[in-house]
C-alpha cells in the first residue's frame, strides 16, 4: 500500500505544493478500496487534519472548556468554525427535479454530421466528448422516493472544446404546458398542497387534477403520464428526449431542425404499479442504487442517440406545429437516424459536489446548436440560469468544478459571490487597447445565431394548430399494447380515485372522452361514474387523423443485453443441495445476470453435501420486488411463501426445482395463465434437468416479465 505522511515535508519532497491535491480530469478514474481494506490507497498523500485556514488541529474529539467540568469557550475557534460550516452546508434545493443521482461518462459519434451542424460532438467518427448526466424525478423533493409515477429529468452536459452544451431533457418526448407562461401554475398544482403539505412526490390530489381539467392542451401528456414511462424499472432502462424541436447549424450558417432521442441498449422496461408502490417502501433508492451498482460493476450503462432532421419546408406540411412541445414528430413522418452512443463509465466522487451542485442551463449551446421559438423552450432559456443564482450563491456558479467547461474561459466578467478566478492586470473592458484588444471577439468561429425572418405584431395567443389538443392523444393511445392500455386506465382510476372533489374528476373525463370511447368509459367504471359529454374542442379545425405507431410501445425495444444486470434471488434453506446452487450460480453469472442466495435469515448455511452457503439476503430484508426473477430451490414458511406469490403477481420468472414445487403448492400459483395456456414464466423440473429449465427461465427473464398473468384483480 502507498505511504501514509504527515509533513508539509513530506508533500514537498513528493511533488506536491504544501495544502494542495491534484483534481481529478474528466474521465479519470477514482482508486476504489477493496473490502475490508483501512489503509491509504497506493500515491495518496494522508494529510493532517486542519481548519479551514490551514492551521493544524490537535484534538478533533473535545472542544475547549474551562475545566473538565467547566462551560466551553467561546474562544474556541476551531469548535465554532467546524458548527457554523456544519450549520451551513444545506443549500436550496431544485425548486423541481429536486430528487437526482448522476454519472461520468462520454458520447462516442459514430458519424461525421459537418455537412448540417458544426457542433462540436458531432465533427469525426469516433470522437469522445466527456459528459456527465443526471436522472431525476420532477415533483417529489430531495429525499423523496425513487419510484413514484412521475417524469424524469435526462439532463447531458457535453464538456466541448467549444464550450459546455447541456442538453436537458426528460424521458418523456411531450410536456404538459405549451408556453413557459403556465408553468409556474402546473408546478405549484402538482406540488404539495400547500395548507397541509400533502401529498410528497405524486400527482394524485386535487390541485393537480383540477388544473389538469381546466387544460385541454395537457390530454396528450396525461397519457404518457399514466403510461408505464411514468415507473421505469431503472434509469438505465428509459429513453430520453430533447422535448423541444432545435436547430442544428452548419459552417455556412444553413439549419434544419431536429428533435433529439435517447434509446437505451439495455431496452425500454418498466415497474408495474403494486410492484413501485412496495419499492418505494423496501428501497426508496432503487433507482439510484441501481445506476451506482451497475457501474462499480462495469456494466456500463448505454444509450444510442438519434436524431429527428426536418427542413422548415418540410415542417410546414405536418399537421402540427413543430413548435408546440405538446405535440411528438411520429417516426412514421420523419424516422429516427442513430448517429452516436452516450456510456457511463464513472460514478461521481462526492454526491454535494457533483450531483447535488451541477448547473444545467436550457440555454448553454454550442456553435452549431440553436433554438427556435417554441414558447416553452424560450422561457427555459431564462429560468434554468436565474434558478441557479439562488442555488449556488449567484453568477459565478460555472467556476464549480463540475460546471466548469474544458474549454478555457476569457471574458471580462468580474467579482460577485464565489468568485474563484484571480484574473490579472487592470482591464476588463471591450474595446481596448491597454491589453492589445483582448479577450477579442471570436467572429465567425463564434456562435452566431440563425438569422430567422421575424414578423407580425406583439401580441399573446398561441398558432391555430396548437388547439388539436386530442388527435395525438389518441395516437398515442391506440398504439400502446393491449396490457399498456390496462396500465393506463388503472393508473387514471388510481389517480382520480385520490381525488376529493367530483366536479373535477367529471371534468377529467370529460377530457378523456375526446380521447377514446372504451378508455374514458373503463375510467368512469371504476370511479363509480357516468361518462360525461365531451369537452368542447378548442378549434373548428378537424382533427388529424393519424395512424398507429408502434414505436411508442415499450415493447417496441427490448434491448441488447439479454439478462445482464437482471438480480435473480435463489431461494435457500439449509440441506439444498450445494453443488447444484453452485452450478446455476456460475451459469447466471456467466450470463451476466447477479444471483443472491437469499433465505429465511442472512448467514452460514450447511448444504446437504456439508458445502458453506453464503445467504447474503433474507426475504425481510429484500423482499420480492427487489428481484428480477426467483430461483426456488428449497424453502418454506410464510415469509417464503409470500415471496413467491410477489414473483408470480407482478410477473416474474419463477424456476421451482425438485422439492421446492411445494412451495409453489403452498403459495397456489397456477401453472397455466389466465386465458387457458401454460404460463412460459412457471418453469418447474427435476435437478437432472436444470439446464433445460434454466434456458427457458432466461429466456423469459430476458423478456422483463410474463404480462399476460395479470388479472383485475389479482389472482394471488
Amino acid at each position: 500500500m502507498g505511504k501514509c505522511t504527515n509533513t508539509g515535508a513530506d508533500q514537498l519532497a513528493a511533488g506536491m505544493p504544501f495544502n494542495a491535491t491534484k483534481p481529478l480530469e474528466y474521465g479519470e478514474a477514482a482508486y476504489t478500496p477493496h473490502a475490508g481494506e483501512t489503509q491509504a490507497p497506493p500515491d495518496t498523500v494522508c494529510h493532517e487534519l486542519s481548519t479551514n485556514q490551514g492551521v493544524p488541529v490537535a484534538d478533533n474529539q473535545n472542544s475547549l472548556k474551562a475545566g473538565l467540568r467547566g462551560p466551553t469557550l467561546m474562544e474556541d475557534f476551531i469548535l465554532r468554525e467546524k458548527i457554523t460550516h456544519f450549520d451551513h452546508e444545506r443549500i436550496p434545493e431544485r425548486v423541481v427535479h429536486a430528487r437526482g443521482s448522476a454519472a461520468h461518462g462520454y458520447f462516442e459519434s459514430y458519424q461525421d454530421l459537418s455537412d448540417i451542424t458544426r457542433a462540436a460532438p458531432f465533427a469525426a467518427v469516433g470522437k469522445r466528448t466527456p459528459v456527465f448526466v443526471r436522472f431525476s424525478t420532477v415533483a417529489g423533493e430531495r429525499g423523496s422516493a425513487d419510484t413514484v409515477r412521475d417524469v424524469r429529468g435526462f439532463a447531458v452536459k457535453f464538456y466541448t472544446e467549444e464550450g459546455n452544451w447541456d442538453l436537458v431533457g426528460n424521458n418523456i418526448p411531450v410536456f404538459f404546458i405549451q408556453d413557459a407562461m403556465k408553468f409556474p401554475d402546473l408546478i405549484h398544482a402538482v406540488k404539495p398542497e400547500p395548507n397541509n403539505g400533502i401529498p410528497q412526490a405524486a400527482s394524485a390530489h386535487d390541485t393537480f387534477w383540477d388544473f389538469a381539467s381546466l387544460s385541454p392542451e395537457i390530454a396528450h401528456m396525461l397519457l404518457w403520464h399514466t403510461s408505464d414511462r411514468a415507473i421505469p424499472r431503472s434509469y438505465r432502462m428509459m429513453q430520453g428526449f430533447g422535448v423541444h424541436t432545435f436547430r442544428l447549424v452548419n459552417a455556412e450558417g444553413a439549419s434544419v431542425f431536429c428533435k433529439f432521442h435517447w434509446s437505451p441498449l439495455a431496452g425500454t422496461h418498466a415497474l408495474v404499479w403494486d410492484e413501485a408502490v412496495r419499492l418505494a417502501g423496501a428501497d426508496p433508492d432503487y433507482h439510484r442504487r441501481d445506476l451506482w451498482e451497475a457501474i462499480e460493476a462495469g456494466e456500463f450503462p448505454a444509450w444510442e442517440l438519434g436524431l429527428q432532421i426536418f427542413t422548415e419546408e418540410e415542417a410546414g406540411r405536418f399537421p402540427f406545429d413543430i413548435l408546440d412541445p405538446t405535440k411528438i414528430v411520429p417516426e412514421e413522418m420523419v424516422a429516427v437516424r442513430t448517429i452516436g452512443k452516450l456510456v457511463l463509465d464513472r460514478n461521481p466522487h462526492n454526491f454535494f459536489s457533483e450531483t447535488e451542485q451541477v448547473a444545467f442551463c436550457a440555454a448553454h449551446v454550442v456553435p452549431g446548436i440553436d433554438f427556435t421559438n417554441d414558447p416553452l423552450l424560450q422561457g427555459r432559456l431564462h429560468s434554468y440560469i436565474d434558478t441557479q443564482l439562488t442555488r449556488l450563491g449567484g453568477p459565478n456558479f460555472h467556476e464549480i468544478p463540475i460546471n466548469t467547461p474544458l474549454a478555457q474561459i476569457h471574458n471580462n466578467q468580474r467579482d460577485g459571490f464565489h468568485r474563484q478566478q484571480i484574473n490579472r492586470g487592470r482591464v476588463s473592458y471591450e474595446p481596448n487597447s491597454l491589453a492589445g484588444g483582448c479577450p477579442f471577439q471570436a467572429g465567425a468561429r463564434g456562435f452566431v445565431s440563425v438569422p430567422e425572418v421575424s414578423q407580425g405584431r406583439e401580441v399573446r395567443g398561441k398558432p391555430e394548430l396548437f388547439a388539436d389538443h386530442y388527435a395525438q392523444a389518441k395516437l398515442f393511445w391506440m398504439s400502446q399494447s393491449a396490457i399498456e392500455q390496462h396500465h393506463i386506465i388503472q393508473a387514471f382510476r388510481f389517480e382520480l380515485s385520490r381525488v376529493r372533489t367530483p366536479a373535477v374528476r367529471s371534468r377529467t373525463l370529460s377530457l378523456l372522452a375526446n380521447i377514446d370511447a372504451r378508455l374514458v368509459a373503463s375510467v368512469a367504471e371504476g370511479l363509480g361514474m357516468q361518462v360525461p359529454p365531451p369537452l368542447p374542442p378548442a378549434s373548428d379545425r378537424p382533427p388529424y387523423d393519424y395512424m398507429p405507431s408502434p414505436s411508442l410501445s415499450l415493447f417496441a425495444r427490448p434491448g441488447q443485453l439479454g439478462i445482464r444486470t437482471r438480480r435473480v434471488a435463489l431461494m435457500v434453506a439449509p440441506g439444498a443441495d450445494g453443488a447444484l446452487i453452485g452450478q446455476l450460480f456460475a451459469s447466471l453469472e456467466e450470463a451476466g445476470a447477479v444471483p443472491c442466495l437469499i433465505g429465511a435469515r442472512i448467514g452460514q448455511a450447511a448444504a446437504a453435501d456439508g458445502a458453506v452457503l453464503d445467504v447474503a439476503d433474507s426475504y425481510e430484508s429484500a423482499p420480492s420486488v427487489l428481484w428480477d426473477g426467483a430461483i426456488a430451490i428449497q424453502g418454506a414458511g410464510a415469509l417464503a411463501i409470500e415471496f413467491i406469490k410477489l414473483q408470480y403477481r407482478h410477473g416474474k420468472p419463477i424456476l421451482a426445482l425438485g422439492g421446492a414445487v411445494e412451495l409453489l403448492k403452498a403459495a397456489k400459483i397456477p401453472r397455466r395463465l389466465p386465458q387457458g395456456l401454460p404460463d412460459p414464466g412457471v418453469i418447474i423440473v427435476t435437478p437432472a434437468d436444470v439446464a433445460e429449465g434454466l434456458a427457458c427461465f432466461t429466456s423469459v427473464l430476458a423478456q422483463h416479465r410474463v404480462h399476460a398473468r395479470e388479472t383485475d384483480p389479482p389472482r394471488v
